[in-house]
């Protein structure tokens, strides 16, 4: 009995050895050795190279360098104040000194391998600040996908709210404390409210005073575009999810330059310009809508004939249109450029499919051109022609309220569709 069991051991001891053998035969990691199989383990993570931080004690930006576009998850957590952003396992090939110091709002950050899978970078803030974008923009132009994440400063409130309350349960005594004696003493002062977090949208109706725009009779572009323009403000001011500027509320002629820093000075998160374009008699007919975005160059000779047209506006003003230099060796610049443009390119995307299923649109609805109002460098800008004022049918249309209030709709939807989608990628930690 006792040799029957060591049999058995023994069998199995030598089918043990078996399998190990082939494992090592089959497995092409341990056929060619360790040392082949490292790098390519390696080669299969993205590879951060560099990193640029810039900005000030309001507004910090980072950006890294990356092989490939990769998916985020970016949180806050509080005391100290943190930024945590999620990625999948990546291979940091940056120098030792990198993260030691920051800038503006980053007092320093460090990164590394928290799970098999997962990588992380922690920001260590000088004060508290919310997350206003991040993201990683694809590779273009020859240029590498770049991870962005921008931060806002705000006070201590507004930033709590931005920290789930799994993340920060130290602080609930303190909040209860706080929440009773305000209840003792109802005459106690509350404290300011936050800034407004809500995004910037800025309605731009073309024209306007002395520029009259495309007239056909009496009807003139600057009145059609200035009632879609204030119905459309209406709409969106309605939901209490966004601020709302106009341009121009009334007959005032704003030049084109002015529309761009309205825009750019008070961080618009979206800008939308409202025009109606009309066909010179030689030149045919042509009906529905059309969605311009920003382009060095003209989508076809009808973009660049129109574009030229509304640039040229400004001279009625009797404003200089030389445009300001721009510094493009500035890495930074030509990164906020291109990514306001991706943002700028899907917001066109999404007003089309929206507009589309209600609105007539041109056989060729999306469409590029240099027009100065789309040129603000980071801010996100679309410009609509509602239709054709040359065009019989197309007039009645603009001169309709119930065509007027489908469009706004279809264009709110758009808004709402993009702003749920810039958000998604920065959310508080679960």
């Amino acid at each position: 009995m006792a040799s029957r069991a060591n049999h058995i051991v023994l069998l199995g001891a030598a089918l043990v050895r078996a399998a190990a053998i082939l494992c090592l035969q089959t497995d092409p990691g341990h056929a060619a050795g360790n040392e082949a199989a490292r790098p390519e383990a390696v080669n299969a993570f993205p590879v951060a190279s560099g990193v640029r931080v810039a900005g000030d004690d309001k507004r910090t930006r980072f950006v890294l360098d990356l092989d490939k576009s990769i998916q985020l998850r970016a949180f806050t957590l509080a005391d100290p104040y943190r930024v945590i952003v999620d990625l999948p396992q990546t291979a940091f090939e940056l120098g030792a000194e990198v993260g030691n110091t920051g800038r503006g709002l980053i007092k320093a950050f460090r990164y590394g391998l928290v799970m098999p899978g997962g990588s992380r970078i922690v920001f260590d803030l000088t004060g508290p600040a919310r997350i206003q974008k991040a993201h990683v923009l694809d590779a273009a132009n020859g240029q590498p996908a770049r991870l962005i994440i921008e931060l806002e400063s705000v006070d201590r409130a507004t930033f709590m709210q931005s920290v789930s309350a799994e993340n920060r349960p130290e602080l609930r005594p303190a909040v209860e404390t706080v929440t009773a004696a305000a209840a003792e003493n109802p005459g106690t002062t509350k404290p300011a409210p936050g800034p407004d977090a809500r995004p910037l949208v800025v309605i731009d109706p073309g024209h306007g005073g002395v520029d009259n725009g495309t007239q056909s009779g009496e009807e003139t572009e600057k009145n059609l575009v200035l009632g879609f323009g204030l119905a459309l403000r209406d709409r969106l001011e309605k939901t209490g999810k966004y601020r709302v500027v106009m341009t121009r509320t009334d007959d005032t002629f704003i030049p084109l330059g002015d529309r761009v820093k309205i825009a750019h000075s008070q961080s618009a998160a979206l800008f939308v310009s409202i025009h109606a374009d009309a066909l010179p008699r030689s030149e045919g007919d042509a009906q529905g809508a059309t969605i311009y975005t920003l382009s060095d160059r003209a989508s076809d000779a009808e973009a660049e004939r129109l574009a030229e047209a509304e640039n040229r506006a400004d001279a009625i003003g009797g404003v200089n249109l030389t445009e300001e230099p721009t510094d493009v060796a500035d890495i930074l610049i030509d990164l906020a450029q291109r990514e306001t443009r991706t943002f700028a390119n899907r917001f066109a995307r999404l007003l089309m499919r929206e507009m589309k299923g209600s609105v007539r649109m041109h056989k060729h609805p999306l469409k590029s051109a240099g027009f100065r109002v789309l040129k603000a460098p980071d801010v996100p800008s679309v410009l609509i022609e509602l239709g054709y004022v040359s065009n019989k049918s197309d007039l009645q249309q603009l001169m309709s309220e119930s065509w007027r209030a489908k469009t706004v709709a279809t264009v709110a939807q758009a808004v709402e569709a993009f702003f749920a989608k810039r958000v998604v990628s920065a959310v508080p930690a679960n």
